[in-house]
């Protein structure tokens, strides 16, 4: 099949077009001049020079493409990163889409993230009231202040842009990957959180949690989605749910340093966070300072439907997504390695 695959030198996109070459696809990619090939210099692919904020540069990429995988997106939370954003994330997704559906691409398959469904009940880590579990799946929606999220905010909208598509006769599926660790992330060399755990680099542990999936999940949850995933549907492609502490210390394990002790309450964060936007420039904070008032919440995620629907295989433990993560980034010079105990 011929695929074209938007944002190819990322994380994501760039694993991506690895899987599809391995199963003998014929993949285009579509990056920016100055992106970094690294990830995908030793592959057989077509490279597409373009940029989702110049629409003309995405019909010739689409011309003869039978599948696109829309994974290109602005990650960011800065305030003045928010204007850059809604025009790669929003406005270029509903570029991408137009121009799929006059190029006759039979199915799109857009990379969205959990981040477009809004955020949880702020309750107990785990269980809500008669003790039942309390994960977000599919159906739940946006819910927060535009403000106080910027990237999810994009992502939801960028969403409403495939619910238009939809409606006018293109085949889309969306996948929505929780936070993704493994093999591969080139642009976390300095800030992930597997390098900022191994390096100490975070004074303090804040309550809250998340889910971590591991790449070659994301991954093969893209390929089932553009093979059996139905149109319209959104699945969450997700792995182990755990606590901010809980991944810290599994991360400070592995690397063979020690976690930090202190574990700082969420609502104190939250009512404290101007005070951590003005101390973000001179000092390491566990979090990033602009998203201080979503402190203290459980990003847990349901993957029922992903596994049922799509048939996936189990995910990786979220030991083995550290494990693979840390390697790399010792493989590649970002950490100097395991320290002795």
């Amino acid at each position: 099949m011929r695929i074209l695959v938007t944002g190819s030198t990322g994380f994501i996109g760039a694993s991506l077009c690895r899987a599809l070459v391995a199963k003998g696809h014929q993949v285009r990619a579509f990056h920016r001049p100055t992106s970094t090939l690294r990830l995908i210099d030793d592959l057989p692919v077509e490279h597409f020079l373009g940029d989702l904020t110049q629409p003309d540069t995405l019909a010739p990429a689409m011309e003869g493409m039978e599948a696109v995988f829309h994974v290109a997106a602005l990650i960011g939370s800065g305030q003045d990163e928010e204007g850059r954003m809604y025009a790669v994330t929003v406005e270029g997704t509903r570029s991408v889409l137009r121009t799929a559906r006059l190029a006759g691409v039979r199915r799109v398959v857009h990379t969205s993230s959990v981040a477009a469904l809004g955020v949880p009940e702020l309750i107990s880590p785990a269980t809500g009231s008669g003790g039942k579990a309390m994960f977000m799946d599919e159906n739940h929606t946006w819910n927060l202040r535009p403000d106080y999220w910027p990237y999810g905010y994009s992502k939801y909208l960028a969403e409403l842009e495939v619910q238009k598509a939809l409606a006018e006769g293109l085949d889309v599926v969306i996948v929505n990957p929780t936070y993704v660790i493994g093999p591969g992330n080139i642009y976390g060399q300095t800030n992930s959180t597997v390098v900022a755990a191994a390096r100490q680099k975070l004074p303090a542990l804040v309550e809250g949690g998340l889910n971590v999936v591991h790449i070659s999940d994301v991954v093969a949850g893209h390929l089932a989605a553009l093979e059996t995933g139905r149109t319209g549907e959104r699945y969450i492609l997700a792995g182990e749910n755990l606590t901010i502490v809980q991944l810290i210390r599994k991360i400070a394990d592995v690397a063979g340093v020690s976690a930090p002790n202190l574990i700082l309450p969420g609502g104190l964060v939250r009512s404290l966070g101007w005070i951590a936007i003005l101390a973000q420039s001179i000092m390491d904070l566990p979090i990033n300072a602009r998203l201080s008032h979503m402190a203290g919440y459980y990003f847990y995620y349901d993957n029922s439907k992903s596994q049922i629907e799509l048939g996936l295989q189990p995910p990786c433990t979220a030991d083995q997504a550290i494990l693979d993560a840390y390697n790399w980034f010792v493989q590649i010079g970002a950490l100097a390695g395991r320290k002795s105990s």
